[in-house]
């Protein structure tokens, strides 16, 4: 089971990049695929969540040498997550018709390098993997062939280019210092590394995911490709994709260079109230909804800075709950922000409660978390952040609502399959709300597989 999902995503779609993806059946053939991905990573989820991390070294070399996968509590939370975004994005375009003979492929070519990335326990297979999704996320960028779409590709290629470089020099440079490339042998000789060269590589690696996860002050791509592209691909990104940037920190941070993390914690905290102020106030400023939600990313991905700046088991775990919170909210609300009809509005205001954390929406549940570490820490000034933060959410998410939907459009709905779509998405948001008990225990266990190095 540990080789299925990446197995079947790859095979799909290297046969999918012969068929004519804008044909109806070819592109319901991919969803067929996506979907017996997904189902494969929750069988293995499953395994791993009962039995504990599995693990696997090909061609039967031993651990250190050959390439090792390795599926633990973290890294299935996120395969999960992510290949249900790319699924639900896969629908949409699917209902609606593809334009593209190549988009299905890419979407499955994204799954497998997302589920490589999550899976391996190889610090240079991480970064080839990494290397699949973007150059996937290269080309659906331009999806549509419009001159802004392109543009946004262009910007996009250029600036994450930038970020697979710096991640490259960082990965070489753990390999130079520790003579290891399994994150497990990294983790164990780094503390034996000198204290400079691994805080200057750490601050690298943090560079480069701080570029792909739009962090401030990193951020300045992120509003002109959101805002540039189709729905479907702006939900892929910001709901599948960004999280590569998440889990890579985490992993990265909390799991191979946890000594790195707890002495940059004060920066950590600060860069995360700077991204959730800025990208709040500058969403206020925004009339387009595509535009705030695109500023409401770069605030948003601040709290899963704030939470790992708090570290140990509460701040993971507030981490890994507000990823996959805001990744189904952003998947939600991107494929809203473009329909029309009163299930829509019902669907998109469900997105804003969760934004703004507001209950019944699960979202919720994922400023509550970091509210619990904040009370943990004895800091007022976190507390205070929360309830600043949310209070801006629930503004500008408000004013996007009126903007969008008081307009009378409701008369005009868009099709009844992708409007229903949004809807199911919208009743997992709401039932995750109600019954949060699930997700919080596996934000606990996926946080438990994290050394703790802070009290």
């Amino acid at each position: 089971m540990l080789v299925a999902p990446l197995g079947i995503a790859w095979f799909a779609a290297v046969a999918l990049v012969l068929l004519d993806g804008r044909r109806a059946r070819v592109g319901w053939f991919a969803v067929a695929a996506l979907g017996a991905t997904l189902a494969a990573t929750v069988v293995l989820a499953v395994q791993v969540l009962q039995d504990g991390t599995v693990r696997s070294v090909a061609g039967g070399w031993p651990a250190g040498v050959g390439i090792t996968l390795r599926a633990d509590a973290l890294g299935v939370v996120f395969a999960v997550v992510s290949t249900g975004v790319l699924l639900a994005a896969l629908v949409y375009e699917v209902i609606g018709g593809v334009q593209s003979p190549t988009f299905p492929a890419l979407v499955l070519f994204m799954a497998t390098g997302l589920t490589g990335v999550f899976l391996t326990g190889d610090a240079f297979n991480f970064y080839v993997f990494f290397e699949i999704a973007m150059i996937s996320a290269y080309v659906l960028t331009g999806y549509g062939q419009e001159t802004r779409q392109i543009r946004a590709a262009t910007i996009f290629t250029v600036v994450n280019l930038l970020g697979s470089v710096l991640f490259l020099i960082g990965i070489a440079s753990l390999y130079h210092v520790t003579g290891r490339l399994d994150m497990l042998g990294i983790a164990l000789r780094s503390d034996d590394v000198g204290t400079q060269p691994i805080i200057l590589i750490a601050v690298i690696i943090f560079v480069a995911f701080g570029v792909k996860l739009g962090l401030f002050p990193f951020h300045f791509w992120l509003p002109a490709v959101y805002t540039s592209t189709r729905p479907s691909v702006a939900a892929i990104l910001s709901g599948a994709l960004a999280n590569i940037g998440s889990y890579g920190l985490l992993r990265f941070g909390a799991d191979v260079l946890p000594r790195e993390l707890e002495q940059g914690a004060p920066a950590l905290l600060l860069l995360g109230t700077v991204s959730i102020v800025y990208g709040a106030l500058q969403a206020l400023s925004r009339n387009a909804a595509s535009e705030v939600l695109a500023y409401s990313t770069v605030g948003q991905v601040g709290y899963i800075l704030i939470a790992l700046g708090v570290g140990g088991q509460i701040g993971y775990a507030s981490a890994v709950l507000f990823a996959v919170v805001n990744a189904l909210n952003k998947t939600l609300l991107f494929l809203s922000v473009e329909l029309r009809g009163r299930l829509v509005w019902l669907a998109f205001v469900i997105g804003a409660f969760s934004v703004a954390g507001v209950p019944p929406a699960v979202g919720f549940f994922g400023k509550a978390a970091l509210f619990r570490a904040g009370i943990a820490e004895r800091s007022v000034i976190l507390v205070a952040l929360i309830f600043v933060g949310g209070a801006l959410s629930f503004v500008y998410m408000f004013q996007t609502e009126q903007r969008r939907f008081w307009a009378g459009d409701a008369d005009d709905p868009s099709p009844l399959a992708r409007r229903g779509l949004v809807l199911l998405l919208a009743g997992l948001v709401v039932a995750l709300g109600i019954w949060p008990e699930p997700l919080l225990a596996l934000s606990e266990q996926a946080a438990a597989v994290l050394p703790e190095r802070r009290p």
